[in-house]
């Protein structure tokens, strides 16, 4: 006697959920974010995001209990990733947020973090 078997379906859910995200945008949110992702990179980005002039390297420089040539480091790094711009003004360079940078960081979260997913 032969015994009929039943196919189920393979599929685990109804749907799949869509990624948002094209791959190099991804690979350039997660460049942009990884700039960031340092307290005193955050730190920084903070103080010159809140400021509404630029802000001169001295002054940085006496806000953290890091060497200059760790704060030097660090402002390289977000000068690199586009987030902030320096103006040598004599001696002294004074370094401003770039506003287009954080509404692209803005921009990538809101896209990253499905609107579903925070409701």
């Amino acid at each position: 006697m032969k015994k009929e078997l039943t196919v189920i379906q393979n599929n685990c859910c109804t749907s799949s959920p869509e990624i948002s995200l094209e791959r190099s945008q991804a690979e350039a949110g997660a460049a942009l974010l990884a700039s960031i992702a340092d307290p005193t990179r955050l730190s920084i980005v903070n103080m010159l995001a809140g400021s509404s002039e630029a802000v001169c390297v001295c002054d940085i420089t006496e806000s953290f209990t890091l060497g200059q040539p760790t704060i030097s480091h660090h402002l390289r790094i977000l000068r690199e990733a586009g987030l902030i711009v320096g103006d040598k003004r004599g001696k002294w360079v004074y370094y401003s947020i770039v506003p287009a940078k954080l509404r692209e960081i803005q921009n990538l979260l809101e896209k990253a973090f499905a609107q579903t997913a925070l409701a």
